[in-house]
């Protein structure tokens, strides 16, 4: 299986600033207080909850973090999120799909509607790409330590992941890329990381089936820009998308 995201793997491996970490911080928590706000605080009785834990601990979010805004959303006085779905093309048809958790729908609607049309895409109609990605509980895992030498077995992980209930494995250069249902990604990831291994993501994403190679240097620049304003936009939580950047 090729890899899910090259884009999003990339921006895994880059070192993050202080500020970079804690928009990731409050992304990740919009989607807990969404999941805790749909249905309860307790991670036991409340499969989306648990597997945004886990993407929290993968993206090194404190426990003390968690706990907190869990706390938060189950308060009175918690701000009402509501999730939305975008979805669209970049430039040369890379279908692309935005998920946002926003208190004001306008406002992130007009945002990524400015950005489409800024940077060579079209915004669409809901199910105008869908169909193109299958949801799936993605686990990735670097096969290097920080300081770059290989200290994971590609062959022994595999075997350890398809026991613990993955579907499939690949591998991307220097990331190890496990994948499962949905509903499997917390049995799965609470098994690997008792094995000790550390992930670099852990969270239910959208795969696609097939890819898009852009040709032309403004091309790639814009879709380039699209995927970046997308990501720092507080509002949105997650970007899929199947330009194959290599």
């Amino acid at each position: 299986m090729s890899g899910h995201s090259k884009w999003k793997n990339i921006m895994h491996k880059k070192e993050k600033t202080d500020a970079q970490k804690a928009k990731v911080f409050t992304k990740i928590g919009k989607e807990i207080a969404i999941a805790v706000k749909e249905g309860g605080p307790d991670p036991s009785s409340n499969a989306k909850l648990r597997d945004l834990i886990q993407k929290a601990k993968s993206n090194n979010v404190p426990n003390d973090n968690i706990d907190r805004i869990i706390k938060k959303a189950s308060g009175a006085d918690a701000v009402a999120y509501e999730e939305i779905t975008y979805e669209g093309y970049g430039p040369c048809g890379v279908a692309v799909i935005v998920e946002a958790a926003t208190d004001n729908r306008n406002r992130t609607a007009g945002d990524v509607r400015h950005y489409f049309d800024k940077f060579g895409g079209n915004l669409g109609q809901v199910g105008c790409v869908s169909f193109l990605f299958e949801k799936k509980g993605v686990i990735a895992v670097s096969a290097l330590d920080e300081w770059g030498d290989r200290v994971v077995d590609g062959d022994k992980l595999m075997e350890e992941a398809l026991e613990a209930g993955a579907a499939d494995f690949a591998e991307e250069g220097d990331v190890y890329e496990i994948y499962c249902e949905p509903d499997d990604l917390s049995a799965v990831a609470e098994e690997l990381s008792a094995l000790g291994y550390t992930f670099i993501s852990s969270e239910i994403e959208q795969v696609p089936s097939t890819y898009v190679s852009l040709e032309g240097e403004d091309n790639i620049k814009h879709m380039t820009l699209l995927l970046e304003n997308l990501e720092e936009n507080e509002d949105i939580v997650n970007v899929w998308h199947n330009w194959d950047e290599e």
